[in-house]
């Protein structure tokens, strides 16, 4: 049976490709939507652009047909644009409120075309209510919507006979196990003894050879000082330090090492290595709770605050005395060199950056499109690394399930050059590992 798809204006400024995403069904945009859009086109804002992007993906369909009478969508479904001259009920008495004109469109329609089911999409809450209380179906709109307990976490077990594990855990040498056709690129795994699973060996898989191999060689001794103190942490450096393998993102709470880990790699890569030139270094700009309001000073002094757990990161890793710090050494050597640098992602746009490898920390507040954007700009011989935590975002515009980080995992996850984990032990302190649970 075709429905009748009524999209609320934040759908469209959420992803403006949604006008194409109900197959056969029927596509209706209120008039007052456009209205409300129409106020964003001016923003150089990412919601800015989409609605930009809406108007011309509504404008080429005009050129098609009347958009009143309907206009042929490429799935079979029509896509019209209406407004009603219909008279609010009693709970939208305000009829000067977009939301109570979008919604009356819908319970027009809903009554007007009863053959065709009217379904209100929308991913504002409380007009979700609003709409059920008024006898629509409402529901949210999101594309590829994964339940966060239901991410790619980038690990398996596996039981297989107790000659396979010491193949691999005393010889070093790759196995080949049965089901590999259901692993991922990069996906690792804990070859556990049939018989003893306590007789383990860990190990990933290389879609390119067919084969389950052994940790890279040098992860217990560690990088930088840092040495893997769990499972998760040494899958971790495992794709960190895999040059192979260009796109990794971490997913963790906080204190499972995540930021530690991808500093240290990083720097050992640029430092001792030499395989990369410079390690690059960002993080979205948002703050936890009130905001202190403007800053002061040059782009270097604006960006210090944000990236203060970056530097914290680094003079951990560099090891520095009290009298080091006295004699005013720190991070900043590793800048004056040349060794290492902090991008305002503000800026990121239309660069182009080569042999470079990137970190960008707290990446679940960005959105789809900004992750684009930053990985985009990825050159030649250039590793880019994402981490974050799902469960600590503070960008009001994305949840757990739609930021930008999630957003990777789940399109990446298949792609012989990306490779993830989620890290669920935390290494911080006993303390912040039992908030980390509780709170």
């Amino acid at each position: 049976m075709r429905k009748n798809f009524i999209l609320d204006t934040n759908v469209l400024l959420h992803d403006p490709r949604s006008i194409y995403g109900f197959r056969e069904h029927n596509v209706i945009i209120p008039i007052y939507v456009i209205e409300e859009i129409d106020q964003f086109k001016r923003d150089l804002s990412e919601l800015g652009r989409n609605a930009r992007l809406v108007a011309r993906y509504l404008d080429s369909f005009r050129e098609e047909g009347s958009l009143k009478e309907g206009v042929r969508l490429p799935h079979g479904g029509v896509l019209r644009v209406c407004f009603t001259e219909r008279e609010a009920p009693l709970s939208m008495a305000d009829r000067d409120l977009m939301d109570n004109r979008i919604l009356a469109v819908a319970l027009d329609l809903m009554e007007r075309e009863p053959q065709s089911p009217a379904v209100f999409i929308t991913k504002d809450t409380n007009l979700r209510i609003r709409a059920d209380a008024l006898g629509l179906l409402a529901e949210d709109y999101d594309a590829e919507r994964v339940e966060i307990t239901e991410l790619y976490t980038g690990f398996t077990e596996r039981l297989v006979p107790r000659d396979m594990v010491d193949q691999m855990y005393k010889s070093g040498a790759e196995v080949e196990i049965s089901g590999q056709d259901t692993l991922s690129p990069h996906q690792f795994i804990l070859l556990k003894d049939e018989t003893n699973p306590s007789h383990a060996a860990m190990g990933r898989f290389n879609a390119a050879r067919g084969r389950v191999v052994p940790l890279s060689r040098g992860i217990k001794e560690g990088v930088w000082g840092i040495r893997p103190r769990n499972m998760e942490q040494s899958f971790a450096l495992d794709l960190l330090m895999n040059d192979e393998i260009k796109l990794v993102t971490i997913v963790g709470k906080a204190g499972t090492g995540k930021t530690l880990l991808a500093i240290a790699a990083g720097l050992h890569k640029v430092t001792e290595e030499n395989v990369y030139q410079k390690l690059l270094v960002s993080r979205p700009v948002f703050p936890l709770g009130r905001d202190i309001g403007f800053l002061p000073g040059t782009l270097e002094e604006k960006m210090n605050p944000w990236m203060q757990p970056i530097f914290d990161n680094v003079e951990f890793l560099m090891n520095l005395s009290r009298a080091d710090k006295k004699a005013g050494r720190g991070y900043h050597e590793l800048i004056d060199l040349g060794l290492m640098e902090i991008e305002a992602l503000t800026y990121i746009r239309g660069r182009s950056i080569p042999n470079q490898y990137i970190i960008i920390d707290e990446a679940q507040n960005l959105t789809p499109h900004e992750v684009k954007t930053i990985i985009t700009r990825v050159g030649d011989n250039t590793k880019i690394i994402l981490t974050g935590d799902p469960f600590q975002i503070d960008n009001p515009y994305v949840d757990a399930t739609s930021n930008g980080l999630v957003h990777v995992v789940n399109r990446f996850k298949n792609e012989k050059i990306a490779g993830h984990i989620t890290m669920t032990k935390g290494e911080r302190s006993a303390l912040a590992e039992l908030a980390a649970n509780l709170l």
